[in-house]
């Protein structure tokens, strides 16, 4: 597959505006990587030739990052790539039994999506999100406070082309290329609505604030 010279035109065109923002053309290797997943699904061979021309790179040094990190997929997934946290207090908390149940109630594994493409499924070690275990994330939009049956339920509706809202952040939850198109550094203008912090994640604010604790001033940690 090679990009036509429309799709061409527009990835050059995005790349450039990315590629500007850095006094080094190859820091924007991480950026330009979701580019060409936003246009494909997942970094194909076109997009890391594309990634390597643009920067000057050979294909060999995109090859080594794209591979390195898991957030760069390797064959498609779906348009609703569904992340479920497997991490130490995820995991007592009900997310290794999530993961089983999710995993046979869809048919598929690690990085595999449904015949019908509208879902895939990965084991993620951390969502950073621990106040609010077991925690799923779908296009790396936070689904807070998960059972089994919640799970099956997302991904049921998700399937179903049901409106689905994450817990936080946007009400509009983005397809996985949408995602990737905002990740390459070209932003939605989602990024403020809903709510970011909440719940378990401000108690700590709420007492400190209740007994008037204040962080040390910088000359008192010298």
């Amino acid at each position: 597959m090679t990009y036509s010279p429309e799709v061409r035109e527009r990835l050059e065109r995005d790349a450039k505006e990315i590629i500007g923002r850095y006094p080094k053309t190859r820091s924007a290797l991480l950026p330009l990587l979701h580019l060409v997943q936003s246009e494909d699904g997942y970094v194909t061979d076109d997009g890391q030739e594309f990634c390597a021309e643009m920067l000057g790179l050979t294909k060999a040094e995109v090859v080594g990052v794209s591979t390195f990190y898991t957030m760069y997929k390797r064959r498609p997934v779906g348009e609703y790539h569904v992340g479920v946290c497997i991490n130490t207090l995820c995991a007592v908390m009900g997310g290794d039994q999530i993961w089983e149940e999710l995993s046979e109630h869809l048919g598929v594994g690690n990085d595999e999506a449904t015949t019908d493409g509208r879902v895939s499924l990965e084991r993620l070690e951390c969502n950073a999100a621990c106040d609010f275990a077991p925690v799923m994330m779908v296009n790396w939009e936070f689904f807070d406070n998960q059972t089994p049956a919640s799970a099956k339920q997302l991904v049921d509706d998700l399937r179903d082309g049901k409106e689905i809202s994450p817990t936080r952040g946007p009400k509009k939850l983005c397809s996985f290329k949408e995602a990737s198109r905002v990740l390459a550094g070209l932003p939605d203008g989602l990024a403020g609505d809903g709510p970011s912090a909440a719940g378990p994640s401000l108690e700590g604010l709420k007492i400190a604030r209740a007994n008037g604790w204040k962080a040390p001033s910088k000359e008192e940690t010298e």
